[in-house]
């Protein structure tokens, strides 16, 4: 068996190349990656580097033992962190934040198991806007954010959350009288844009450029927030896909909501800045996916 040194040592060559780099990394001395390298070799009967004045390469052996071994490295530094994480605790702070008024339930379930869990750490709760949801996971202002996938650019949880769509209309739209309308509406009315800072496979997901069938769809204006979107729905001036619980948690005498048919649905769950992974993330993902676990299993009769 290899010790953990030998194979920290190894890959850290393998991904230098350079003995003098691998050595400061490490804190160590070239003499003792040089030992320790050559110790590998007799080990395994073969060298693992070619070594000139100049270069420092992998051998063909070298190169399979280094692909072999990096994923289990990686899933030993795994288990040493679960095992810290349990030793000491969870503690500190956790800054939680919602998207969106139906949401907020679902994450103050999350919070409420966590809290159970972890009685050490100390939960924040924020409401984010369209606006800023992106930019307060990456400057740290929020750690983990329940919201609409796809939320590209971030790490994803399993979805929370999902509800079919509907086509926010004025109030005295022709299609507000309609029981449901397809996708293929959108081509003749122009349809309300989310901000320009909202990322562009979130915007093709709400607001296709193009119908399933290929036609092209015309922009309507452009809204800061979703309330600012809906007013201009209201006012005539586009039509606006949505989620089905908009009727209730945005009701609005002039706005009008009629279920899409054929429209797939929308998921939620929680996102959160990959460099951010956190004991205390990882954590309140898996409370955020108990919960809902619970509250999918059927009752017992």
């Amino acid at each position: 068996m290899l010790e953990r040194h030998e194979i920290e040592t190894f890959l850290t060559l393998a991904e230098e190349l350079h003995f003098g780099h691998t050595a400061e990394r490490l804190k160590v001395t070239t003499g003792r990656i040089s030992h320790v390298i050559k110790k590998l070799e007799r080990r395994v009967g073969a060298p693992l580097f070619e070594r000139t004045s100049r270069i420092v390469r992998l051998t063909p052996i070298g190169r399979q033992l280094a692909e072999d071994l990096t994923p289990l490295a990686a899933q030993m530094d795994e288990a040493i962190r679960r095992a810290i994480d349990a030793g000491r605790g969870i503690t500190g702070n956790l800054r939680v934040a919602f998207l969106g008024e139906w949401t907020a339930p679902a994450l103050l379930k999350a919070v409420s198991l966590f809290t159970e869990r972890h009685p050490d750490c100390e939960v924040g709760v924020h409401e984010v806007q369209l606006s800023n949801s992106r930019s307060s996971l990456l400057d740290g202002s929020i750690d983990v954010l329940i919201a609409a996938y796809p939320f590209d650019g971030m790490a994803c949880g399993p979805a929370l959350l999902t509800e079919g769509r509907s086509l926010a209309v004025a109030a005295g739209h022709p299609l507000a009288c309609e029981k449901s309308v397809s996708l293929e509406v959108l081509a003749n009315h122009p349809v309300v844009q989310y901000p320009e800072v909202t990322s562009a496979e979130f915007k093709r997901d709400r607001t296709p450029e193009y119908t399933p069938s290929g036609r092209p769809v015309p922009k309507g204006p452009t809204g800061k927030t979703f309330s600012e979107m809906l007013s201009h729905v209201a006012m005539g001036k586009g039509v606006l896909p949505v989620g089905d619980h908009s009727r209730w948690y945005y009701p609005r005498p002039d706005v009008a909501y009629v279920p899409i048919h054929d429209a797939a649905p929308i998921e939620r769950g929680l996102v959160w800045l990959e460099t951010n992974t956190t004991a205390r993330v990882r954590e309140f993902v898996r409370a955020a996916t108990d919960v809902n676990r619970r509250n999918a299993a059927p009752s017992a009769t």
